[in-house]
């Protein structure tokens, strides 16, 4: 009876050395994947193409579908957002996050930063290859596209970027009104970047769900670990 005690102790050691809050994150980032394979499940069976079809059409006029609706600089607006979550935007962010991070003598965070990033966008290139699904066909494209639609690689890119970089550069600055400032501006790039898309017709709503679902978890999956294994900057 000796061993399963031991065993049992050790277990329950490991599970009361986690804070309250790292396992509320925990239980976060295990929700945000049930959701996204729930969605990715309802996509593969068609159930979200009506809905998907009636939030495109309602962004465009009612007379011609390839006339987004609002004022004519809104579209010129939503082009220059959805380039933030283009490919060599990000590059260009994570380049410069990381050899800031390097500089700042925090190199643990920095490799750890990249990588987090490189295999949030390989993890995402192959979900889009396993799952295949074509882009939205009832609305032209406002901007040109030539990949596959779900998930959104500008939604799901755009999370796995600047929410790790914005949670894991949080982790080098001593101040948590700083900290929180960083969170903030990468979900709210990420929220808009998402909507961008949509409107420009090149992605169905379930679509950016899913790839805010997905980079979302990574990044918070990256968040927890760099918490438990990476030291935060003394101060």
């Amino acid at each position: 009876m000796a061993f399963p005690q031991r065993v049992g102790r050790k277990i329950m050691d490991r599970i009361t050395a986690f804070e309250p809050v790292t396992l509320i994150l925990v239980a976060v980032a295990a929700g945000g994947l049930f959701i996204f394979l729930q969605l990715t499940g309802e996509v593969i069976e068609g159930d979200t193409h009506a809905f998907d079809e009636k939030l495109l059409l309602l962004l465009r006029t009612t007379d011609d579908p390839g006339m987004p609706v609002g004022p004519y600089w809104l579209s010129h607006a939503v082009n220059d957002i959805t380039a933030l979550g283009g490919v060599t935007v990000l590059t260009l962010m994570t380049v410069m996050v990381t050899v800031y991070l390097i500089l700042s003598k925090r190199p643990a965070i920095a490799i750890f930063t990249f990588l987090s990033v490189v295999g949030g966008w390989l993890l995402s290139s192959l979900l889009k290859l396993g799952i295949a699904r074509p882009r939205p066909e009832i609305v032209p494209h406002l901007v040109e596209v030539h990949d596959l639609s779900f998930p959104s690689g500008h939604a799901m890119l755009s999370a796995v970027t600047y929410l790790t970089l914005g949670a894991l550069l949080s982790r080098a600055q001593p101040s948590r009104i700083t900290r929180l400032y960083l969170i903030g501006v990468a979900v709210f790039l990420t929220f808009i970047i998402g909507l961008s898309r949509v409107y420009l017709g090149v992605h169905y709503p379930t679509d950016v769900l899913g790839g805010w679902c997905a980079g979302a978890t990574w990044a918070l999956i990256c968040w927890l670990i760099a918490r438990r294994y990476i030291a935060r900057t003394p101060g």
